[in-house]
């Protein structure tokens, strides 16, 4: 199949981050890891923070940033992180909120209650928590950004994620909230919408009994003709992130090479 974008294989970052901190949950891989090597690249301070310890260390090393175990399901453990970050740069300008967590494809009435009340707390409470913890240190600094990692899901979605879905449905929304009750701070909030993208992840939202064959049909349904690769998604976070959106909040911005037109 001919391609009609070319893959990511760097990402082209803004300006401006220099001197800034950024907090990154689920850095240890995927779009989290993409992220925090992008926003190192363009100058900032990075907390690479996940739940997976060697990961986080990993990326961590590679972008000589700081990392931080943590349970973003645990509030206890996100005023734990925002505090290590303090700790090690003094403020926080940035929090991508990305720690996500999928199910396999399953009918609404088989999913199991236990995954269902896991993908919430991670997807939702989770970005909620992280947010919270947070604000005061982006008060203190004069204002920041935080972006939500949500989901073309969340907007449009497929049979099989009856909980993954309404999941990122939620935490597209709690981004909107979040713009309209904390830009009194000088506080932006925004998320990123992704399509299926191409992380450890895939296979889970593909499904299939033949990867390969569910690879192409998915490809096929995208207008620019190739997968999402996680620097795409970390491109539009570090944009989001930056002193480019200055005037940018409570945006939901698809990045999903044209598949939810």
């Amino acid at each position: 199949m001919t391609q009609r974008s070319a893959p990511v294989t760097s990402v082209p970052t803004p300006s401006g981050y220099t001197g800034k901190v950024a907090i990154v949950t689920g850095a240890a891989s995927g779009i989290g890891a993409a992220t925090a090597r992008a926003l190192a690249a363009a100058g900032a301070r990075v907390v690479v923070a996940d739940r997976d310890a060697d990961g986080a260390g990993r990326v961590a090393e590679e972008v000589a940033g700081t990392a931080v175990t943590v349970d973003v399901t645990d509030a206890a453990s996100c005023a734990a992180m925002v505090a290590e970050a303090v700790a090690a740069y003094g403020r926080v300008d940035l929090v991508a909120c990305n720690a996500g967590l999928t199910t396999d494809p399953t009918p609404a009435v088989d999913i199991d209650e236990g995954d269902f009340d896991a993908t919430f707390a991670v997807n939702v409470k989770g970005a909620w928590l992280t947010a919270r913890a947070a604000v005061p240190a982006l008060r203190a600094a004069g204002g920041g950004a935080i972006v939500v990692t949500g989901s073309v899901m969340g907007e449009r979605t497929r049979p099989g994620f009856a909980a993954y879905a309404p999941s990122k449905a939620a935490a597209n929304h709690l981004a909107r909230t979040l713009a309209v009750e904390l830009a009194p701070d000088g506080i932006r909030v925004n998320a990123v919408a992704p399509v299926a993208t191409d992380t450890p992840m895939l296979s889970t939202f593909l499904g299939s009994a033949d990867p390969e064959a569910a690879r192409e049909r998915f490809i096929a349904s995208i207008p620019l003709g190739r997968l999402a690769q996680p620097e795409d998604v970390a491109a539009a976070i570090c944009f989001l992130g930056s002193d480019a959106a200055a005037f940018v909040t409570g945006v939901v911005l698809p990045v999903d090479g044209g598949r939810s037109i």
